[in-house]
């Protein structure tokens, strides 16, 4: 039922996880996908247009990573932007001990990064006639996350981000939110493996659904958010976390 034929995606964060799923389905149903990566390269089939490796912390290279996703896709502009990429650091720890680094570094990578891809690529939806934003948040930036507060942060960031730019740029682009919870990604292995291996199923026991989920359940209502489906949808969090956070 969702059919993308002929609409132009970039996805950041598309190395691994769920950037990696969500690309897959947007190129499932039709559309020309490039990917930003960080430090891994996806492999893709010949639906990918282009894979391009940048820091996006940085301004300039958000920047030149949005101009090479254009011009992969044919230079007539984007009508799909996925902002997913991120970090969660592992370790557990206080905020009155967390180091200038550490915080300075997730804001870099989480909204900074955000900030930096979106101002590059409105431009180019604009030029296109409209189009979709979907930023990536968590259930971290609703309920906060005790130890990671400034993954938290970041994250409430993102929601609020996602708000002001909804109304900001309609009528013509849309922009919303997906908020996941626990997700089977590389970047959450250090808490399932607590334990001797029971951390994953000691959260599982916090889901009403009785499971984490996979890359793939958080990319299909991203692709939803991305289609005419949602067309009159904007400015919402979309949550996406087996029933662990009740969110209006």
């Amino acid at each position: 039922m969702i059919d993308l034929t002929g609409r132009r995606a970039f996805v950041t964060g598309g190395g691994r996880g769920i950037g990696l799923a969500t690309a897959h389905l947007l190129a499932r149903a039709g559309a020309k996908v490039a990917v930003g990566y960080r430090s891994r390269k996806p492999e893709f089939d010949g639906a990918i247009a282009a894979a391009i490796a940048g820091d996006l912390g940085d301004p300039a290279a958000a920047k030149r990573a949005v101009d090479e996703a254009v011009r992969a896709l044919g230079e007539k502009g984007l009508d799909i932007l996925v902002v997913n990429h991120g970090i969660w650091p592992p370790a557990d720890v206080p905020l009155a001990q967390m180091g200038d680094a550490q915080w300075a570094g997730t804001i870099r990578a989480n909204l900074d990064g955000v900030f930096y891809v979106c101002r590059a690529a409105i431009p180019h939806l604009s030029n296109g006639g409209g189009g979709t934003i979907v930023l990536v948040s968590s259930t971290a930036g609703q309920r906060g996350e005790a130890f990671h507060a400034d993954y938290a942060a970041t994250k409430g960031a993102v929601i609020a981000l996602t708000k002001s730019l909804a109304v900001e740029l309609a009528p013509n682009i849309t922009v919303n939110c997906v908020a996941p919870g626990w997700v089977d990604t590389e970047m959450s292995q250090k808490p399932y493996q607590r334990g001797a291996g029971s951390g994953k199923r000691e959260i599982e026991k916090t889901i009403p659904l009785g499971r984490v989920a996979t890359p793939s359940d958080i990319a299909g209502p991203i692709v939803f958010l991305c289609s005419p489906l949602a067309r009159h949808i904007t400015g919402e969090i979309l949550n996406v976390n087996g029933g662990s956070v009740l969110c209006g």
